[in-house]
């Protein structure tokens, strides 16, 4: 199928941004002689907003104290806003797809769970000169998904039906988020997420292979 409309999620998907995360999490947890964290340990704490990132990452024995929580948050946004993209970098092709996508004239959004501003730094840079219908971040007084109203304000944004569109992204959160707003789901396999072997999902493991699915 021909899709008009191509919701993106970013970290693991167009983006490989542990090791940013990881380190940001590591100054703040530093900061308060808490133990650090490898990349895996990291990678299974991410994709659910980074407030939840820091109460993962925090000991159990503080997660409850709010004032814990809101302050090595703003220590690692400090840091992490600083150092946003020292080691991310696009995953291999992605950036050829999205131009590629753009030239057929599929319209594209961005629909993550990362922070508003982080989001759209990261777009800049690594995807300039690319009108993304929206890029949606974390933002206040929105749901993170899987809630589904980021599809509808998407869908509304670009005038699209949800038969006509599709949403990529690395992990369960972003596959119940495109279930929730009535659109299709395609998983990558190259994220941060093991999304093989769940019944009834399209997982794609190159990025030629996805984009075959997008425009065959």
């Amino acid at each position: 199928m021909n899709y008009k409309l191509v919701l993106f999620d970013l970290d693991g998907t167009l983006l490989n941004t542990i090791a940013d995360l990881r380190e940001a999490v590591n100054h703040a947890m530093a900061l308060r002689a808490y133990p650090q964290y490898t990349l895996d340990e990291c990678t299974q704490m991410v994709g659910h907003g980074v407030r939840n990132l820091i109460y993962q990452a925090l000991p159990a024995s503080v997660r409850d104290d709010a004032t814990a929580v809101d302050a090595a948050l703003a220590d690692f946004t400090d840091y992490y806003t600083a150092h946003i993209d020292v080691h991310t970098r696009p995953y291999p092709g992605i950036q050829d797809l999205v131009s590629e996508l753009h030239r057929h004239g599929i319209l594209m959004a961005i629909a993550s769970n990362k922070f508003q501003a982080g989001t759209e730094h990261l777009i800049k840079e690594f995807f300039p000169g690319i009108p993304f219908v929206a890029v949606l971040g974390n933002r206040p007084g929105y749901p993170l998904k899987p809630d589904p109203e980021i599809v509808g304000e998407v869908l509304r944004k670009a005038g699209i039906g949800k038969e006509e569109a599709v949403m990529i992204g690395d992990s369960p959160t972003d596959m119940k988020t495109a279930a929730n707003g009535g659109i299709k789901g395609i998983a990558v396999g190259w994220g941060y997420r093991n999304m093989k072997g769940i019944e009834g999902l399209t997982v794609v493991d190159s990025v030629e292979e996805l984009h075959r699915l997008l425009w065959p």
